[in-house]
C-alpha cells in the first residue's frame, strides 16, 4: 500500500475510535458499577443468612423462663400458630459390629420368643431395613437406646446405627417414650386387608403376626346369639365378664423369663 493509502486507513481507525470510544468507555463503567453492586448484595445475603441461622440456633436452644431479653419468637404461619424449630440430634450414621453396641442398662422392653422369630423371618426375607440408635459415651463405645433384639439377634453382622447426640435425660425420655409413642397408632382396617393381601411370606412365625393382626376383637352384640342367653349375660343385654387372675413374676434377665415360661408350661 503507499503512504496515501496507509493515512487513509489510519484516518478511518481513528474517526472509528473517537467515535465509539466514549460509547465503549460508558459501557465498560456501568457494567463496572453494576458488578459492585451484584458483589455488595451477594454479601449481604450471606451475612443475612449468617444471621437467620444464629436466630433460629438460638431459638431452638434458649429454655422457656430465661431472659426475655435473649429469647426470640419465631415467625408465624398464620397469625396466633407459631412454627415449631425441631433440632436435628443425629450426628452421623455409622456401620457398626452389632456384638459391640453396649445395650442400655434401664431398656425396659423384654422379647417374648414369638417376637424374636419374627424378627428372624423379617431379618432372613427383607434383612436390614431400618438403622438402630444409639449415642457416643465419653469412652467412645456407643450405648444403645433402640434396636436391642436386633443387635442381639445379629451379634457379628455390621448393622447401620444412627449416633445421636443426647444427654442422660434426654435419652432416658426417648428411651421411656420411644416404643409407646409408636403404639399409640390407629388402624385402617380396610387399608390393613388390601396391604396383607400384597403380603406374602414362607415364615410362620411371621405368618402368626399376620394372622393376629387379621383378627378383630368381638363386638359386645358379637357375643350374643340372636337374644339366647350364654350364662355371660343378663336379661338387660350387658355383658358380664367373668373375673380373671394373673400371676406376675419379676426375672431376672431374659433368659431367666424364658427359662422360667418353659418349667411353668411344663408343669401345666
Amino acid at each position: 500500500m503507499t503512504i496515501q493509502e496507509w493515512q487513509i486507513v489510519l484516518g478511518a481507525v481513528m474517526s472509528a475510535v473517537l467515535t465509539l470510544g466514549p460509547w465503549m468507555f460508558m459501557v465498560h463503567a456501568k457494567l463496572a458499577v453494576l458488578a459492585a453492586r451484584i458483589v455488595d448484595l451477594g454479601e449481604k445475603v450471606e451475612k443475612a443468612s449468617d444471621r437467620n441461622h444464629e436466630l433460629w440456633t438460638l431459638s431452638a436452644t434458649t429454655p422457656r423462663g430465661s431472659n426475655p431479653r435473649r429469647s426470640i419468637r419465631p415467625p408465624r404461619r398464620t397469625i396466633g400458630e407459631p412454627v415449631m424449630m425441631i433440632r436435628d440430634r443425629i450426628r452421623e450414621l455409622r456401620r457398626v459390629r452389632a456384638g459391640d453396641l453396649r445395650p442400655h442398662p434401664k431398656n425396659w422392653r423384654t422379647h417374648p420368643p414369638a417376637q424374636q422369630d419374627a424378627l428372624r423371618g423379617v431379618l432372613a426375607e427383607i434383612g436390614y431395613a431400618a438403622a438402630l440408635l444409639a449415642r457416643e459415651l465419653p469412652d467412645g463405645s456407643l450405648q444403645l437406646i433402640d434396636g436391642h433384639l436386633r443387635a442381639e439377634t445379629t451379634p457379628d453382622t455390621d448393622v447401620p446405627v444412627l449416633i445421636v447426640d443426647l444427654d442422660d435425660a434426654e435419652t432416658a425420655k426417648l428411651l421411656a417414650l420411644h416404643d409407646p409413642i409408636s403404639a399409640m397408632a390407629g388402624r385402617d382396617d380396610a387399608l390393613l386387608s388390601e396391604l396383607l393381601m400384597e403380603v406374602d411370606t414362607e415364615s410362620e412365625a411371621i405368618r402368626a403376626v399376620l394372622d393376629g393382626l387379621l383378627a378383630a376383637p368381638l363386638l359386645p352384640e358379637d357375643l350374643l346369639s340372636d337374644g339366647v342367653n350364654d350364662g355371660n349375660s343378663n336379661d338387660a343385654g350387658e355383658i358380664t365378664i367373668p373375673e380373671s387372675y394373673q400371676v406376675v413374676a419379676e426375672c431376672e434377665n431374659e433368659s431367666r423369663q424364658k427359662e422360667l415360661y418353659e418349667r411353668l408350661t411344663g408343669e401345666g
